[in-house]
């Protein structure tokens, strides 16, 4: 007698319906396995720890180097070239060449690559003009850069080599005078053969040399002069005399260096003596650890949160409320720019009211200006705070690293939780400006901070440094739509953070057409501009002439 379960195959196997619903069945599967082994391919190359992806950003003591030497490797020497070389091309097209290009960049065909990477886009600003008014625009964004690059530059900033096997012994960098002060220069030496008579020249530009005491047996010409010489037959009361050599800054200037040339027979150096006023400490007093819901620090003696409102007074109480919960006295200041206000009163909130539709950027300036705490939370006006929005964990990262601004995660109405971390870099480019490119991810994990991590731009619920917030600003005409503005703008400026671990939920957008109030409706109308709106091309006009970009990249 037959297996039954051999017959119930055979008769599979006879029936072409049966064997096709099988052959389907094989597909789905082995698209399965495809799928699966395409998100174990990612997460392998893309999201797997590597050794080097932690940084240490405690703070430590300040440690000065003795020496700063810049290495230079003189190619377009004459005097070697008769020499062969070999570029290495993998290390040479790292280089900056100045001619950058916002080139989309291939990528591997994955299962969900636009879900999981996001879209890949390239944006040119200059289309953003009319091509009549393009040649006009590119005149005074060239002079505007032009100025804005002599501003900005010093002589500290320029590239000083120190030779080899030099008798010169001086400072490379870290000298410093206060305008129209006097110090002693370090460091000065001279390490010469024997020889009849010993001579070095210090020059000078924006001050005068002197010496606070005379060794026997030198010779100086020039005290109390922009030029020094020093002469005599004896080294040791040379390198002596060098020792209270001094110079003192006679042309004021808050933030600039004199260049000195420092010279002997058959040698000379360069090194600067930086001028500039010492910066002010701004200082914020913590308060007692005892305050504020905090811990270990007074969370209301740290922190200030600061919100922008427009049209969303619902959403702004019920935010108002949760913050309430676990913070009773942080001051909430609100920036508001409704078109008839409503005046939200309490304990430690203040409002400050603004033209009718004045907009996001200049609300966030308004708000961040009013506070006098070390830190500023921002917040968007529909986020409410839960059990996992522990401020102090963020106050703890920006008091034991040297990050600036930290971001944490927000939690969508769908279980969704988003940490917006994007990397930005700007690549040099020719005279038709320089290449925006911006990238989903992360530098470095910090140690000790096993949740957080070093990156450039972060989600629109951060923790920051008042007075780098206030360094970098929000550009006003961003009105309706802007936010990774702010990071770019602050590139270079803000050290910034994110942390996962600290995570605060967002109201849900979801409601029905019908059920929408008027204020709901109008609310809509400025947020979700149309197409005929200009704030999308006031932003790449921004780009364009602001930045001197001619184009941006990401996903």
């Amino acid at each position: 007698m037959a297996d039954p379960t051999q017959q119930s195959a055979v008769r599979t196997l006879r029936n072409p319906k049966a064997k096709e619903q099988m052959h389907s069945v094989q597909k789905s599967l082995c698209a399965l396995l495809v799928l699966t082994a395409s998100l174990a391919f990612l997460y392998i190359h893309v999201w797997s720890p590597k050794p080097y992806n932690t940084v240490n950003l405690r703070h430590r003591p300040d440690q000065s180097p003795e020496q700063l030497l810049k290495d230079h490797l003189p190619l377009s020497n004459k005097k070697y070239a008769h020499i062969a070389f070999r570029v290495k091309e993998e290390i040479f097209e790292l280089l900056p060449k100045n001619s950058c290009k916002c080139t989309v960049e291939p990528s591997m065909n994955l299962p969900f690559q636009r879900q999981l990477f996001g879209q890949v886009y390239f944006l040119d600003f200059a289309t953003s003009f009319n091509p009549s008014e393009l040649p006009d625009i590119n005149s005074k964004r060239a002079r505007e850069y032009r100025n804005y690059w002599q501003r900005s530059r010093s002589p500290a900033d320029q590239l000083l080599i120190v030779r080899a096997n030099s008798p010169l012994e001086y400072p490379s960098q870290g000298v410093e005078v206060r305008p129209l002060q006097t110090i002693l220069i370090p460091g000065l030496s001279l390490q010469a053969a024997d020889r009849a008579l010993y001579r070095i020249n210090l020059s000078a530009t924006m001050g005068t040399f002197d010496v606070a005491a005379e060794v026997e047996g030198v010779k100086m010409e020039g005290e109390g002069e922009m030029h020094l010489t020093l002469s005599g037959p004896h080294l040791d009361n040379i390198n002596r005399q060098m020792q209270f050599i001094t110079y003192t800054n006679t042309l004021f200037h808050p933030n600039t260096a004199d260049t000195v040339q420092f010279s002997t027979d058959g040698h000379q150096a360069v090194f600067s003596i930086r001028i500039r006023h010492a910066p002010t400490p701004r200082l914020y007093n913590p308060g007692s650890s005892s305050g504020g819901g905090g811990g270990e620090y007074n969370i209301s003696a740290l922190v200030t949160i600061a919100t922008k409102t427009f049209l969303r007074y619902d959403k702004l109480r019920i935010m108002i409320d949760s913050v309430r919960k676990f913070y009773p006295t942080v001051t909430i200041i609100i920036a508001d720019d409704s078109q008839t206000p409503e005046r939200v009163e309490g304990p430690h909130i203040e409002q400050y009211f603004m033209p009718f539709g004045k907009g996001w950027f200049a609300g966030r300036n308004l708000a961040v200006s009013q506070v006098t705490t070390k830190y500023v939370l921002w917040v968007d006006d529909d986020f409410i705070f839960t059990p996992r929005t522990k401020v102090e964990n963020l106050v703890d990262v920006l008091e034991k690293t040297s990050l600036d601004l930290v971001g944490g995660a927000v939690r969508e109405i769908t279980g969704y939780t988003a940490t917006y971390r994007q990397q930005i870099s700007v690549q040099p480019g020719n005279e038709d400006g320089d290449c925006l490119r911006t990238r989903q991810g992360y530098h470095h994990v910090i140690e000790g901070f096993p949740s957080c991590v070093v990156t450039d731009g972060v989600i629109n619920f951060f923790l920051a440094r008042t007075e780098k917030v206030l360094q970098a600003g929000f550009d006003p005409r961003l009105s309706r739509i802007g936010h990774l503005e702010f990071f770019i703008d602050g590139l270079g400026m803000l050290h910034v953070g994110s942390c996962s671990n600290v995570v605060v939920d967002h109201a849900s957008k979801i409601k029905l057409p019908w059920l929408r109030t008027d204020s709901e409706k109008q609310y809509a109308k400025f947020r979700y501009p149309n197409s005929s709106d200009n704030s999308i091309l006031t932003k790449q006009r921004l780009f364009y002439f602001k930045n001197r970009f001619k184009c941006m990249t990401g996903n």
